[in-house]
């Protein structure tokens, strides 16, 4: 690991420390949101990440540190003790099913959902690009981004811009820009920032 958590992803192990998150859903595979404190039970890597590693015929667990050792050192790919087969970290490589946990819990997830926060994507890579016209039309969703993407973008907007069933009150928000500079003036707003700021101070490496 040669990065720190952003600010973020401080936020979002924030929002656990708050017991305000259901769940985050990434497609990185760098491991920050873990790092920045999120808990592995709230995370759902949907491209996987690099901290185990399992054999690709037999599925059996394998050492990562060797994994990276084989790889790194003997430029060779490792192999299974048991069947001989090929290893690999647990990232999901183009053309491979998602894990498991994400099709258990993306349809309770996203029913449950009482607001939904998206950032820092293109919305371009499926299924994971689909989660925000899963939530139900009374959850609000709001947009930390650089553009507007997905459902969100404007050429969609007044015909896919979601109303409340009850109120017919508009449910989406975006807010353009960095989303590190986003997070912050939200945090400010609701009082958040010192802690957001120590939060993230002690995960930095170095």
């Amino acid at each position: 690991i040669k990065h720190s958590p952003t600010i973020t992803h401080s936020f979002i192990a924030l929002l656990e420390k708050k017991g305000m998150l259901l769940r985050t859903y990434t497609q990185n595979i760098d491991m920050l949101d873990v790092i920045a404190g999120v808990s592995t039970d709230k995370m759902i890597e949907c491209h996987g990440h690099f901290r185990t590693a399992a054999c690709t015929k037999c599925s059996r667990s394998s050492s990562i540190i060797e994994c990276k050792r084989m790889i790194v050192e003997e430029k060779r790919a490792p192999t299974c003790g048991f069947c001989k087969g090929y290893v690999k970290p647990d990232i999901v490589f183009f053309g491979e099913d998602l894990p498991g946990r994400y099709h258990k819990l993306v349809k309770r997830d996203t029913k449950k959902a009482d607001l939904l926060i998206v950032m820092g994507t293109s919305l371009m890579v499926g299924p994971v690009n689909m989660l925000p016209d899963l939530v139900n039309k009374n959850c609000p969703r709001v947009l930390f981004n650089r553009e507007l993407v997905g459902s969100f973008q404007k050429k969609n907007w007044k015909k896919m811009r979601r109303k409340s069933q009850e109120t017919s009150t508009e449910r989406d928000i975006f807010h353009g820009g960095d989303c590190d500079e986003s997070i912050r003036t939200l945090c400010a707003i609701l009082g958040w920032e010192n802690e957001l700021d120590e939060l993230n101070k002690s995960t930095r490496l170095g």
